[in-house]
C-alpha cells in the first residue's frame, strides 16, 4: 500500500505488507522491513534499515546526515530495530566515520515528539524518549530506559540499563543501572525502584541493590575501594552485579553521584 504521491527511488527495498502513506520520501539505499508503516510526510535517507513492525508518524527525518561538521560524505549505517515507534518530528541520525560509522537503536522502542537521537549511538531494547529529549552523539543507552521530555544527553555519556532521566535533566555524566536522575544539572537521586518492580525483580534483590547502592556512594574510602567490598558482600545479586559491571567499564565520563 503505497500512496501515488510518496516518491521510492529506485534501489529502495520495501518488505511485505508495507504501507507508506502520501507525501513520504524513501532513498535509493533504505531497507523497510515486513509490515513497516510510514503514516504521511515520512523522509528516509542514506544506507538505513528499518526493522519489521515499527511505525513512523508525520514529518520524521530518518537517515540524513548526521549533525557532525566533520562529516564528509561517507557512507554509514542506522540501523533500527522492530516494533518501534517514532513520532511527529523525530530525527535519528547514522554514524559518522569517526565514531564506528553505526547508530542503532533496538526493539520495541518509544521516541515521543521531537526527540533526537545522534550520530553513532547505540540505544538498547524497550527504551522510551520522551518528547522533545535529545540524545548526543556517541551515547550508549542500556535496555528499558525511560527518558523524560526535554532531557539532553551530554555526548560519549552511558546510561545503564533500567535507569530512569527526570524531564529538563542535563545530564554530563555516567548513569549507573537502575539509577534515577534528577535537576537541571542532573545528580543521581535514588534507585529506579518502580521500573524495577514493573520488570518482575525480586524483592530481595530489590533490598540488596538498595544496600549497596547506599555502600557505593558513601563517604568513606575511594570508590574502588567501596566496589571492592559490594562484591564480597552482595553475592549472586544479578542488580548488584549489573551496577559492578558498568562502574568498571571503561568510559571518557565520569560516574554521576548523588549531591554532597
Amino acid at each position: 500500500m503505497i500512496h501515488p504521491s510518496s516518491v521510492i527511488e529506485e534501489g529502495a527495498k520495501i518488505g511485505a505488507d508495507v504501507k507508506i502513506g502520501p507525501f513520504c520520501h524513501i532513498g535509493p539505499q533504505v531497507t523497510l522491513g515486513d509490515g513497516v508503516e510510514l503514516k504521511s510526510h515520512v523522509a528516509v535517507a542514506g544506507h538505513t534499515t528499518i526493522g519489521k513492525d515499527t511505525r513512523i508518524w508525520p514529518f520524521a527525518s530518518v537517515g540524513h546526515q548526521p549533525q557532525d561538521l566533520k562529516y564528509a560524505g561517507e557512507e554509514t549505517r542506522l540501523e533500527i530495530g522492530e516494533r518501534c515507534m517514532i513520532r511527529e518530528s523525530v530525527s535519528l541520525n547514522p554514524g559518522t566515520k569517526g565514531g564506528g560509522g553505526l547508530t542503532r537503536i533496538g526493539d520495541d522502542c518509544l521516541f515521543m515528539l521531537g526527540s533526537h537521537v545522534g550520530h553513532d549511538c547505540m540505544i538498547g531494547n524497550r527504551v522510551v524518549v520522551a518528547n522533545n529529549a535529545a540524545i548526543a552523539g556517541h551515547v550508549v543507552v542500556g535496555d528499558d530506559v525511560v527518558i523524560g521530555g526535554l532531557a539532553g544527553i551530554h555526548q560519549f555519556c552511558k546510561i545503564g540499563q533500567g535507569a530512569m532521566i527526570g524531564a529538563v535533566c542535563m545530564v554530563t555524566a555516567d548513569v549507573i543501572p537502575f539509577g534515577t536522575v534528577m535537576g537541571e544539572r542532573a545528580d543521581l537521586s535514588g534507585l529506579n525502584l518502580v521500573g524495577l518492580r514493573r520488570r518482575g525483580a525480586q524483592k530481595s534483590d530489590i533490598n540488596g541493590l538498595r544496600a549497596a547502592f547506599d555502600a557505593l556512594f558513601g563517604e568513606t574510602g575511594t570508590l574502588q575501594e567501596r566496589i571492592s567490598s559490594v562484591r564480597e558482600d552482595f553475592v549472586d545479586n544479578p542488580l548488584v552485579d549489573e551496577v559492578i559491571s558498568f562502574l568498571e567499564q571503561q568510559s571518557t565520563r565520569n560516574i554521576l553521584t548523588p549531591r554532597s
